[in-house]
Parts: structure tokens; sequence; C-alpha cells
């Protein structure tokens, strides 16, 4: 029964993770801390070996499709790896009540924020139409699911670059993959569609996780029997959620997925 959900738990992460370029550490680390009463510190290096299995699996497809801004994500890599080492060390020093409030608090800003994006995606969706490629790290794509092909600029590279350090901390502080605030920093900051932000915030995630990855695996806190199911559930889900994130526009999913966390913060906290 355990092996089964720990698989079932890793599928619907690959799922979640791969179409809103999350990682899927949000899900992880509170249900293996919760329910399966896993401390927390194993659950968030349980948590960043996933979402590198989240990763590797989808990464290599968004790139031929033209989703994932290479160039983009590499640049911002360079922060953001600097900050998730950062992170890793910060998390032995801290104590798993205080990195509980952290997390719930973490997940309340999620929900928010999915919530407002189902809200206004038909808007956005209008913006992006009229982006240009006027820009070195702009480019352009191909979107599967409506078949129109959107060009888009770069915008405020040096501010993104700046938040990118806080989003590899909070991944190696938290083991959420950094996604939580990659997606929405190159939505709002950068100027990037959220379909290609997402995109390209699943090919940044397995350099982030495996960055602070291995500051867990070498304190012993990398659990093989647990994180190894996990994993294997995590590559079909990815599967899966690289045919939604084509075929969707994703509003629908953002708004369950905002409700889900925000429960899951509320559980925490309760």
């Amino acid at each position: 029964m355990t092996f089964l959900l720990l698989l079932v738990l890793g599928f619907c992460v690959g799922l979640l993770g791969s179409v809103f370029g999350l990682g899927g550490g949000i899900f992880i680390v509170p249900i293996l801390f919760l329910y399966a009463h896993i401390p927390i510190h194993q659950a968030i290096a349980t948590s960043l070996v996933a979402i590198i299995a989240t990763s590797s699996s989808v990464a290599a497809v968004n790139v031929e499709r033209g989703l994932a801004n290479m160039r983009l994500g590499i640049t911002l890599e360079v922060s953001t790896a600097a900050g998730a080492v950062l992170g890793a060390v910060i998390a032995g020093m801290v104590s798993p009540s205080v990195l509980k409030y952290i997390f719930a608090a973490l997940l309340f800003f999620v929900a928010w924020t999915m919530f407002r994006k189902s809200l206004n995606n038909a808007r956005q969706a209008g913006e992006q139409e009229t982006c240009r490629l006027d820009h070195p790290l702009g480019t352009q794509y191909t979107d599967p699911a409506t078949g129109k092909v959107c060009s888009y600029s770069i915008k405020r590279m040096p501010a993104a670059s700046a938040i990118s350090v806080f989003a590899g901390a909070i991944s190696g502080l938290l083991g959420v993959g950094g996604g939580i605030i990659q997606v929405p920093l190159m939505n709002i900051v950068c100027g990037v569609p959220i379909k290609a932000a997402a995109a390209t915030s699943n090919f940044m995630l397995g350099v982030t996780a495996a960055t602070s990855a291995v500051v867990y695996f070498r304190r012993g806190m990398v659990l093989p029997e647990v994180t190894a199911v996990v994993v294997l559930g995590v590559i079909a889900g990815s599967a899966l959620g690289m045919r939604v994130l084509a075929r969707t526009e994703g509003k629908r999913l953002e708004l369950a997925f905002s409700l889900i966390a925000f429960a899951m913060a509320l559980k925490i906290i309760f």
C-alpha cells in the first residue's frame, strides 16, 4: 500500500510539475511530512531528487518543441544555482518547525498567484500575441494548442537575475525547485508568455535542484527506498504532463492547483 501511494504521489507530482513548471516539490514535501511522517529535511531531500527526474523527463521535449528558451534559462540559472547552494546550507541551520511555517507561507503565495493567473488567463493570452522579438534573449514558438506563432522580447534582465538568487535559495531551503518564483518572474518581470515560462522553468529546475541536492546527499538525508518509488511515478506523470501542456491553456488546472495549494497550507498550519 505504501509503495502504491508513493507511486501515485510521484505520478501526480510529475504531471503537475511538468504542466506548471514548478517541479512538484510543493506537494511532495507536505505529503511526505504530514502523512508519511518523514522528517521535513528528508522530505525536502526526496523532493529535490524528484525534481531532477521531472526536469530530465520534460526538458528535452520542451526544447524540441521550441517552448523552452534555453538562452534565457541558462542566463538566469547562473544566479539561481548560486542561491540554491546558499539555501541548502541555511536549511541545515534551521529547525523543522521554522521550515514548516516558511513552507506554509510559500504555499499561500503560490495559491494566490495561481488563482490570479487563472482569472487573468484570457487577458494575458491576448497580450502575448502583441509581443515583439527585439531582444538578444527573445525568441518565438508555435503554441501546440492554438497553432499560433508567438514572438516575445525579454525585459528587465538585471532585476530578473537578482530575483533568481532568491528563487534558488527557496529551492535549496524548501526543496521546491524554485519554479514557484521563476515562472511568475519570467512572466511578470521578463514578459515571457506563461506557457514558455513554464517550459523554461522545467528546463532550469534540474540544475537548480541538483546543485542543492548534493548538499543533502552528503548529509545522508536522501532516503533511497522512498525516493526511488517517487521518481518512478514522476517519470510516468511527466510524460502525461507534456501532452497536457501542449493541448491546453491550463486555466482550469491553474484554478485547481491554487485550491490544492491553499488547502495544503492550511493543513500544515493547523
